[in-house]
């Protein structure tokens, strides 16, 4: 009995990929929305508890990420628009320095054959490209709102996001006890501890590792803002960002700054400086932020983060992108099991 259930059971899972892969163009919102639901979930399971209302405590907590995302459009985003707007305008000169300065060291000290990049006269490059740009952004927004239909259903998308969210974020419990009774008898218990595990290591990974991405962001930030280099918020935002894949936050930020900090003084001792800031950051995300709020449950080989990006990027775009890691934390879940299940067998055990 219990084999004739696997079919109905993979015939399931088959299912939901066609429709998540048709229905993509759609799934935008609702993804976000079950973001925002997933990360809200356990600040209201902790307001339930002290006797507030589930009702009450998913408006509380709505209040708390709408203050947080107005706090960081305020403050965040003009000063990112501002550094990168002198990120474009250093461009020159660290082109500048990279031709007169660094390729002549690099071809000296390893003795290369000596190779010319080529003058370009950069501004005309830049007047092109940020022509090219407002004619982009025209274009987008003329595509977006070039019909009543289109520029309703951008609306719709946007305003749908925190919907979703609020009533996944009331009915989370409900939803998943439903879901539970869904599967088969036989199979209730194992699947309770196997989507327990899962959400461990969702709940790790998701609220984890974006709170570290978030620290070190802020930790890059002031370190190279203390250290006096010019686009310290966009460096480390992207050290920060780029740290979802371990190490490559910490390659990227290092290798970028000590770039423009060199450029900007001219002088090893800024150098030395930038790399005492990485290195701090790198000591405390391997010392404390990793262990504290992502820990060892997500199992994830830095190559399989890159592959499941990748892929979900492939198979689906930005949605795809957004759910990939999860999807992949979820999936090593069952692999473990399925592994442990194998090698308890007669199967591997056998003679």
């Amino acid at each position: 009995m219990a084999g004739n259930r696997w079919p109905w059971f993979l015939a399931v899972l088959l299912a939901f990929g066609v429709a998540f892969y048709a229905l993509q163009p759609i799934l935008l919102p609702f993804v976000l929305g079950a973001l925002i639901g997933y990360l809200g979930d356990p600040l209201v399971d902790i307001l339930e508890g002290r006797g507030i209302g589930r009702t009450v405590g998913v408006s509380l907590v709505f209040l708390l990420f709408t203050a947080l995302l107005a706090l960081g459009l305020l403050i965040a985003i003009p000063a990112l628009l501002n550094q990168l707007d002198a990120l474009v305008g250093k461009v020159p000169a660290l082109y500048r320095w990279i031709t007169q300065t660094l390729l002549p060291w690099v071809q000296s000290r390893f003795s290369l054959p000596p190779v010319q990049l080529p003058e370009i006269d950069w501004t005309a490059q830049l007047a092109e490209n940020w022509q090219s740009l407002g004619k982009t952004t025209a274009q987008t927004l003329r595509t977006i709102t070039g019909s009543g239909m289109g520029l309703l259903g951008w609306l719709f998308n946007l305003a749908l996001v925190p919907v979703v969210a609020f009533y996944l974020m009331r009915d989370w419990d409900i939803m998943m006890a439903k879901l539970l009774r869904m599967m088969p008898r036989a199979w209730q218990d194992n699947t309770a501890t196997m989507v327990g595990e899962a959400d461990e290591v969702l709940g790790a990974f998701i609220r984890g590792q974006l709170l570290v991405m978030l620290a070190l962001g802020v930790i890059y930030s002031v370190g190279l803002w203390l250290v006096g280099v010019q686009l310290a918020l966009v460096l480390g935002t992207v050290a920060g960002l780029a740290s979802i894949v371990p190490y490559l936050g910490f390659i990227v930020g290092i290798v970028s700054s000590l770039v423009v900090a060199y450029a900007q003084f001219g002088e090893w001792g800024a150098l030395l400086l930038v790399a005492l800031v990485f290195g701090v950051g790198q000591v405390l995300e391997s010392v404390v932020l990793t262990p504290v709020l992502v820990g060892d449950r997500i199992g994830l080989h830095p190559v399989a983060v890159i592959f499941a990006l990748m892929a979900g990027g492939q198979i689906a775009g930005f949605v795809g992108v957004l759910v990939a890691l999860p999807v992949s934390a979820v999936i090593m879940v069952f692999v473990r099991h399925a592994v442990a299940h194998y090698r308890a067998s007669d199967l591997y055990q056998g003679d």
